[in-house]
């Protein structure tokens, strides 16, 4: 049985040995913090996933009308250990969103629970749909004598 020599395993292998710490480094971008936004009732609701995020690393502010959220998760470090494949990125997030007019900016809630940051955004009491009510004048209903016509708007009635 013939077996098949292939050069450029050995030369991958050499490699992930040399600059295994290089290439480690270099590791494709984070990807995007997946989110889902809804209204509910007179507030909107975001939940973005941060899975393996530390709490303490989670920041969240606004300035004008943009929402900034970055959180951190740090590299599990060992000198060591020996890394057979290391997939999950590392480093910090950062996810910007433009908010729209009508939202009461100043309370906004956040929590952070089972690796998912939640922020309740209430709409402010000005944009708030509400109802107007129409009020109803009383009609104006000015009786003249049989053969004579009723007097026009501002004039006075002759007698």
């Amino acid at each position: 049985m013939a077996t098949r020599y292939d050069p450029f395993a050995d030369t991958a292998r050499w490699m992930d040995e040399i600059l295994g710490s290089v290439r480690q480094a270099a590791t494709p971008a984070l990807p995007g913090m997946p989110m889902d936004l809804y209204r509910s009732g007179d507030h909107y609701v975001l939940h973005i996933d941060l899975p393996g995020a530390d709490p303490g690393s989670v920041d969240v502010n606004v300035e004008d009308r943009t929402l900034t959220i970055r959180a951190e998760r740090t590299a599990h470090t060992d000198a060591d250990v020996q890394w057979l494949a290391r997939e999950r990125p590392s480093g910090t997030y950062v996810r910007q969103l433009t908010l729209g007019r009508g939202l009461a900016l100043d309370v906004i809630e956040a929590s952070y629970a089972d690796g998912v940051l939640t922020l309740t955004i209430p709409v402010a009491e000005e944009a708030k749909p509400r109802r107007i009510e129409i009020q109803h004048a009383p009609s104006r209903t000015v009786i003249g004598s049989a053969g004579t016509p009723a007097p026009a708007l501002g004039e006075q009635p002759t007698t």
